[in-house]
């Protein structure tokens, strides 16, 4: 097949054009193994990218989708044959390289893991960048010596993807988490993926007092911004938070003081260029620490032809939980 259905942005003195269209094989970019995807997802950056909302995109055409999972059909990479499951997360895909929304990509095998053991590719695309980010944050607080007797644990943005996975894995995990969103009519959905209470946003949209009462050791964050100066001023004494999002701004309105007078650590989490080593260790342990039944509480699917409407959907906020794309 040399030509396949795909997503495609084209840049225009106007701004961006998107829409589905076909795409032949001769232009994917460089790489050693071509992969036939089976599924995607939807994360924030796709919605970004699908809107022009952000300068997520940096070169045209473009392909959006940052997460596949997929069999391999040529490869000049000993590490993977044809017929190999295969899963990638990140690295410039649906940015500076070809991404995911097509029925064909091109890339470079040090970029893919073997699909983990347990998971089916739908599965994999339910946890995606989102699922993965936030055990990447779980592994940060961690490393960090937090555990659950601690205190705990507050998650902000609970609804959206990472938030919703964050919120499981912390419950499986042993923590009390306090679930944050603006969305007080998903309070069922949030406590059945294992949130303890319910905080509504605007309890941390307000400008951050440098220090206030303390109400959490740890966290994971997906806002940013004021959402989380707000956090860090009300972290326990030795506490941290893992960042992860700017779904709220770039910006960080706090001071110096819960850094040297509560010794906080703020934690920044990257899920694109994390080294492979801790891409198979998240792997590894969401595969079996993940509740299989509440990450499909928390899934919907759509095919390639919505993903348009979706990606705006997730960017005003009206996507709840993760979504999967079904690609072919």
């Amino acid at each position: 097949m040399s030509a396949f259905k795909a997503v495609v942005i084209e840049k225009t003195d106007a701004g961006q054009t998107v829409g589905i269209c076909s795409f032949d094989e001769a232009d994917l970019m460089d790489g050693d193994v071509t992969i036939r995807v089976s599924h995607s997802t939807l994360n924030y950056k796709d919605g970004l990218a699908i809107t022009g909302k952000a300068p997520v995109v940096r070169r045209f055409p473009m392909i959006p989708g940052v997460d596949l999972v997929g069999t391999v059909e040529a490869s000049s990479n000993p590490a993977f044959k044809p017929g190999d499951a295969v899963l990638l997360n990140g690295w410039g895909l649906g940015e500076t390289h070809l991404g995911a929304y097509a029925e064909k990509v091109r890339v470079k095998g040090d970029w893919l893991i073997p699909l983990p053991q347990g998971l089916t590719p739908r599965q994999a695309m339910a946890i995606g960048t989102a699922g993965y980010t936030a055990m990447l944050c779980l592994m940060a607080l961690e490393r960090h010596g937090l555990r659950p007797e601690r205190g705990p644990a507050i998650v902000t943005g609970a609804v959206g993807g990472v938030g919703s996975v964050a919120v499981a894995l912390l419950a499986k995990a042993g923590w009390h988490v306090i679930a944050s969103t603006g969305r007080p009519g998903e309070a069922d959905y949030l406590k059945n993926l294992g949130a303890a209470e319910i905080l509504d946003r605007s309890e941390l949209t307000g400008p951050a007092r440098p220090l206030a009462k303390e109400r959490w050791a740890a966290g994971v964050d997906t806002v940013g911004s004021t959402t989380l100066a707000n956090v860090l001023s009300m972290t326990k004494y030795g506490g941290a938070i893992a960042a992860c999002g700017l779904a709220g701004g770039m910006d960080l309105p706090t001071t110096v003081a819960p850094f040297i007078l509560r010794n906080v650590a703020l934690l920044g989490v990257d899920s694109v260029m994390a080294p492979k080593a801790l891409r198979l260790e998240a792997w590894n342990r969401i595969a079996h620490e993940l509740d299989h039944d509440k990450l499909a509480a928390m899934t919907s699917t759509i095919p390639l032809d919505r993903v348009l409407e979706a990606g705006k959907d997730i960017v005003e906020g009206r996507i709840k939980g993760r979504v999967v794309v079904e690609i072919g």
